[in-house]
């Protein structure tokens, strides 16, 4: 029986991490000396944007689409990248070549709207440009996320309006995830499964949720959650073979009547989850989970494939 907390993030410890160089504003710096400055605005305040992306084989996974979602991100708050696709693709490559990284390498990029005159909240205040990071961590998701799977608690805290604040933006604000996670984890779970404003299921505080009922694989509508690359992928790969998926509002009552469930994510591609609210999810087959992260992996092997060549 899975006792100890499990997160949808958990790697194998890889020793070379402790001696990565890290992307500072286009200088590689040792792990321990790659800092930004107290006054950076996304210490300050969670003012910037952020993208996962994962290398296999020299190829940075779906790059199109996560720079499809960073640049709309960043143009919709006014945050100036300070050099187009291309530019970001090569400070990629530069810190992958320079760690000697080719596979199973996870990477975080976050860009801020820079470093503050003085501490305060508005953005006029940034006036020297943006900060933009990249940490990239040799990182292979443990064995036991793709067996065991992740239990979830459903928690009070929910994805909010959009007037609020978007969950389409992947920002550096996290709080609202961070304090769901700590719920869930009072509740003796891994991590948290989210409501939207209106009651329904929506998301975890890290990933997309799937269910699958009766052959059909369920999502949320995407209205109030983080549309995820890896959860329009899932979505489009169902489409594509023949299953029959929805993006939906549906409720805990049709939750707990699910035969599978799983989660999307960059990291951790399909994650599949063995308990919600402490009742376990289906009998643990998981015939329609293992078809998707067939498909996926396919789809992953044949997208690697045409950037090689």
């Amino acid at each position: 029986m899975q006792t100890e907390h499990a997160t949808t993030h958990d790697a194998l410890e890889d020793p070379r991490n402790a001696d990565i160089l890290i992307y500072v504003n286009g200088a590689l710096k040792p792990r321990a000396e790659a800092t930004v400055s107290v006054y950076d605005s996304g210490f300050l305040l969670g003012d910037g944007m952020w993208e996962g992306m994962r290398l296999y084989d020299g190829v940075w996974a779906f790059f199109e689409e996560h720079m499809d979602r960073f640049f709309d991100s960043c143009k919709a708050v006014g945050l100036d990248v300070g050099t187009d696709r291309q530019g970001i693709f090569e400070a990629l490559e530069k810190t992958r070549l320079a760690n000697g990284m080719v596979t199973d390498v996870h990477c975080r990029m976050m860009l801020t709207r820079g470093v503050k005159v003085r501490p305060f909240q508005h953005p006029s205040l940034s006036r020297s440009g943006p900060t933009l990071v990249i940490i990239m961590e040799h990182s292979k998701p443990v064995d036991r996320l793709a067996s065991a799977g992740i239990r979830l608690a459903t928690v009070p805290q929910v994805r909010g309006l959009p007037m609020s604040q978007d969950a389409k933006y992947n920002s550096h604000s996290k709080l609202n995830c961070v304090l769901a996670c700590l719920q869930a984890e009072q509740a003796g779970a891994d991590e948290a499964l989210m409501l939207d404003p209106h009651g329904f299921v929506n998301t975890t505080n890290a990933c997309n949720f799937f269910i699958v009922r009766r052959g059909e694989v369920w999502t949320s509508t995407g209205d109030y959650c983080m549309n995820g690359v890896t959860r329009q992928k899932v979505i489009d790969l169902c489409r594509a073979d023949g299953i029959p998926v929805f993006e939906k509002n549906f409720s805990l009552f049709e939750v707990a009547g699910a035969e599978e469930a799983f989660l999307t994510g960059t990291f951790g591609a399909q994650t599949p989850v063995a308990a919600i609210d402490g009742k376990p999810v289906g009998d643990g087959s998981r015939p329609v989970t293992a078809r998707i992260q067939a498909l996926y992996k396919r789809a992953l092997a044949e997208y690697v494939a045409a950037k090689q060549g």
